[in-house]
């Protein structure tokens, strides 16, 4: 399905659905059943498709036969930009994203997209788990996204047609990056042309030569067979992407209190399940990328990449909330 089409589907379901948003949640409560539909990136055996079906489990035990997820995989909804534009517009219900695609509606995500922040996923989880994690929540709710819970991707590396172990060997290259000013500025930083394409269009751009390079997960980067096109993948690290459960808030507003707080349990509780299944997933991910002509490398020179990369928290210190905010997430 091209971008245009799905786009103008996602319209037209807002268009005819917003106007029968209520009377379609009351027949189907009278049967008993709501139908949610759900957005997953990938397919049947990776975790963003995996976490909904345990959610869907979890809702199910404690709301037996009140819920049904249609979970829509591989991409069918379209990217994730286009699936937060059809999350506001209440043709989909439910998804996840990372932090990085949402920061056009909220810019002060950007702070957990700030390279080189982060030391880890434990340094991540306990940010969002705080205070920031508390304003983010709500700044996202006021967008129109109720969050059930923050998740972690894993962290981004960069991956290339050709071995990138050091910055300046990335200058005059097209890099794809996520439609985020965070990213555009970063990766201008190292002397490349950042082009941004949604990633259910990545590899098609990599194959044609729209872009040389990119940065990924270790489980994205298998799950969409990048290996095939970027072979190179450099163990950068430079940013930990986390994400996002959210829920569409005129399908949140039609829960009662009770469903409220079992949907919210069951979030955290799949938030917890999908960062375990990152982390299993990324061991195999790499193995399979090895297998298929994938090539691991080490960075050279890392105070250089950091280095180049330590004027995007001034930039966009003002916009995060300033740069003590981010020095003190930095030593948290």
């Amino acid at each position: 399905m091209t971008n245009l089409n799905r786009r103008s589907l996602l319209k037209t379901a807002a268009t005819t659905g917003l106007a029968l948003a209520t009377p379609a949640f009351i027949r189907t409560a009278s049967a008993r059943t709501t139908t949610i539909t759900v957005a997953s990136l990938l397919g049947d055996d990776k975790p963003e498709t995996k976490v909904w079906v345990k959610i869907a489990e979890l809702v199910d035990a404690r709301l037996p036969g009140q819920f049904k997820f249609n979970i829509v995989k591989n991409g069918a909804l379209g990217g994730e930009k286009e699936v937060a534009e059809g999350t506001r517009l209440g043709s989909v219900h439910a998804s996840l994203s990372t932090v990085s695609s949402l920061s056009g509606w909220v810019p002060e995500l950007q702070i957990l997209d700030l390279p080189f922040l982060f030391r880890d996923a434990a340094h991540v989880r306990r940010t969002v788990d705080g205070d920031v994690g508390t304003d983010l929540k709500q700044k996202l709710a006021a967008q129109n996204f109720v969050v059930g819970d923050f998740i972690n991707y894993g962290a981004r590396h960069l991956l290339a047609k050709e071995a990138v172990t050091r910055p300046e060997q990335l200058k005059g290259k097209k890099i794809r990056v996520i439609q985020s000013p965070l990213h555009t500025k970063l990766w201008s930083a190292f002397g490349t042309t950042p082009v941004g394409i949604p990633i259910t269009e990545t590899y098609n751009a990599l194959s044609t030569g729209v872009a040389d390079a990119m940065d990924l997960t270790k489980s994205a980067y298998a799950g969409f067979k990048l290996y095939e096109v970027v072979p190179y993948m450099t163990e950068t690290g430079h940013i930990w992407a986390s994400g996002v459960i959210f829920y569409a808030s005129g399908f949140w507003k039609q829960l009662n209190d009770e469903q409220k707080t079992v949907f919210q349990d069951a979030s955290r509780q799949g938030a917890a399940y999908f960062n375990q299944l990152i982390v299993e997933d990324e061991a195999r991910s790499v193995e399979q990328s090895l297998k298929n002509g994938g090539k691991l490398l080490k960075p050279e020179a890392f105070d250089e990449w950091q280095k180049g990369a330590q004027g995007v928290w001034q930039d966009f210190a003002g916009i995060v909330g300033g740069i003590e905010r981010i020095k003190t997430i930095q030593t948290a």
